[in-house]
């Protein structure tokens, strides 16, 4: 199945993005375009998912944008790459399980190009290299169109995470590509997204 793939070299804010998201939910669900992988940057960000508690917020005056994906509150910012995706589950298997061990696949062969041995967490949803949190999964099905997407840690600010209680684990610690091999990937974009086309086919 043809599945758009859009990547966006400029920082996109976060509200913009999810216009584009939600406009086209509702084209992928009527049959009126494509299914997209998008691969971007936001600016610095704070998003909360449906199951945020306000105690994650560390720093009161950060502002939390509160959105209807699942998971509980993270950050984008600059040099993280974010994979957003709109996925029409009826064409394939009705099974959101297996589209997130999609998603983790992706993520874990991603950074198996850097050499990086990621794992991911039954108890806590996301990509870890040993005990340090690499990439966020925030994902919401409506009438199997599965949308939203992850996040992976490039050569972002990590100290920006110190501002919040991440993915609400206060006693993990959070990493990135940078941090584990002293590289900056670059034009790594279209690679990253036929990783994700490849693994999504196979569903």
């Amino acid at each position: 199945m043809s599945i758009e793939i859009k990547i966006s070299k400029k920082l996109v804010s976060y509200e913009k993005a999810m216009l584009f998201l939600n406009k086209r939910v509702e084209e992928v669900k009527f049959g009126r375009n494509k299914e997209i992988i998008w691969i971007l940057e936001h600016p610095t960000t704070y998003t909360a998912g449906v199951s945020f508690n306000k105690n994650e917020i560390l720093d009161k005056k950060i502002n939390v944008i509160k959105t209807n994906r699942g998971g509980k509150i993270t950050l984008h910012n600059p040099s993280q790459k974010i994979v957003y995706f709109v996925i029409n589950l009826n064409k394939r298997k009705k099974d959101v399980r297996k589209f997130i061990n999609c998603i983790e696949k992706s993520i874990i062969d991603f950074l198996k190009i850097f050499r990086i041995k990621a794992k991911k967490d039954k108890k806590n949803i996301g990509i870890w290299v040993k005990n340090k949190k690499i990439a966020a999964i925030g994902l919401r099905v409506s009438r199997w169109i599965a949308y939203h997407g992850c996040s992976i840690n490039v050569a972002n600010n990590l100290n920006q995470y110190l501002k919040i209680i991440p993915c609400g684990l206060n006693n993990k610690e959070i990493t990135s590509i940078n941090n584990e091999k002293k590289i900056w990937p670059k034009n790594y974009e279209e690679k990253l997204a036929s990783i994700f086309v490849k693994n999504i086919n196979k569903i």
